[in-house]
């Protein structure tokens, strides 16, 4: 088999269309085009019988009902539809949210919007393998604590969070749980009942479907969870979420996560043995080389690692023919590591170092091994520049030097 460049192992970002996905989808865009809440012809029902269909895919995935899936424009407006429709609705109850320093954006910063409308957010700590732990959970939960947000795996590092730990702790304290679960689904085990979620977000992009379509679980009883509706209009979606359905997307959304429960057993075997084979030639090559996140709790596919004494943009720059992400991120005036790196811990020195690989259904042990080579050789090039790696090996202390500063 011949390698074909480029490569891309940034599946965490988004991943590639499965074609048996785009299969199941096309008719939805040419001949059966209704609209699914149109329910005086036959181009209407067939288009909802789809919709409830891809329902029913969704929810087995996570062992839910169909009942309890909400159709979304993606995670991002399902993790916004949870947080501040509960936060609303709830208000008489309480006034104060939990969540953890990890999470991604969408659920901080609509942490952060409610925190101006008058909520109280607690932002709980990590562990250095980025973990929270449930008994600080448990201890931030008060008489007037409505909802918990922790994610079930996180996007830069791959841990995994003791959710179901979590959980309980909230069904105890009655307590509401939401789960971001858009890295986790579909890669890992994950049954909301088991793990006493009551709203999870949910995203088709992250497991070979289709982008701009999402899904938000709200448990319909035992506790029955109502939500203020955050965009209004026809009153679709149990009244929770109107708008037009997209029908393709959701189609290929419920054939995406057919796939993901039939296949992520082995899938998981496999993406982990690549993963685990790269790790180990960095190690064992690359001196100073540091895994982020938790080994023992981490999506299969996941590894980011630090390359101390190279940037992580320089790495990716010299790595043209690879995606991959970096923990830095551009920004107009500087280059910031990581929040996610910087909550677990990590100095500067290992947070701007470090490189995400994103190993998904596609990628093949040939393209790790390449990757892996690859990737020796362009940082041992980098080095070679570094005076940094150079007193390092000497057995300077970098962080004891006073470096002068200089002049404008």
């Amino acid at each position: 088999m011949t390698l074909k460049l480029p490569i891309y192992f940034d599946n965490h970002a988004t991943t590639p269309m499965d074609p048996r996905v785009l299969e199941e989808m096309l008719p939805y865009f040419t001949e059966k085009f209704g609209n699914a809440a149109s329910n005086s012809h036959s181009f209407g029902w067939e288009a909802k019988d789809a919709v409830e269909q891809s329902r029913e895919k969704v929810a087995a995935l996570i062992g839910a009902e169909a009942k309890n899936i909400v159709w979304t424009s993606g995670a991002t407006e399902a993790t916004n539809l949870a947080i501040k429709g509960a936060a609303e609705s709830y208000r008489a109850k309480g006034d104060h949210i939990i969540t953890q320093a990890t999470e991604h954006k969408a659920t901080l910063d609509t942490c952060r919007h409610l925190e101006k409308q008058g909520f109280k957010v607690t932002v709980l700590p990590v562990d250095g393998e980025g973990r929270v732990n449930p008994d600080d959970v448990k201890a931030a939960i008060t008489d007037r604590t409505l909802l918990v947000s922790v994610m079930l795996a996180n996007n830069e590092v791959g841990t995994i969070q003791p959710v179901s730990e979590i959980g309980h702790i909230c069904r105890e304290r009655g307590v509401l749980f939401h789960c971001d679960a858009v890295q986790g689904a579909g890669k890992i085990p994950f049954d909301v009942n088991e793990a006493c979620v009551d709203l999870a977000s949910l995203s088709a992009h992250k497991i070979y479907g289709p982008k701009g379509v999402g899904a938000l679980y709200v448990r319909r009883d035992k506790p029955r969870v109502v939500l203020t509706a955050q965009m209004d209009g026809g009153g679709h979606e149990q009244k929770m979420r109107s708008g037009t359905l997209n029908v393709p997307g959701i189609v290929g959304f419920g054939k995406a996560c057919e796939l993901c429960r039939a296949e992520m057993a082995g899938e998981a075997v496999r993406l982990a043995a690549m993963r685990d084979y790269m790790e180990s030639v960095f190690l064992k090559e690359i001196e100073f080389a540091h895994v982020n996140g938790c080994r023992a709790h981490r999506l299969p596919g996941n590894l980011n690692i630090s390359f101390p004494y190279v940037e992580g943009e320089s790495i990716m720059i010299s790595m043209k023919d690879v995606a991959v992400s970096s923990g830095s991120a551009c920004t107009s005036a500087s280059l910031q590591p990581s929040y996610v790196l910087k909550a677990m811990g990590l100095p500067d020195e290992l947070a701007h170092t470090s490189i995400r690989f994103g190993l998904g259904r596609f990628n093949t042990m040939e393209e790790a091994e390449y990757v892996a080579k690859l990737a020796v050789e362009k940082i041992a090039a980098l080095r070679e520049l570094s005076p940094l790696y150079e007193m390092a090996k000497e057995g300077i202390d970098l962080s004891k030097i006073q470096w002068n500063p200089v002049d404008d």
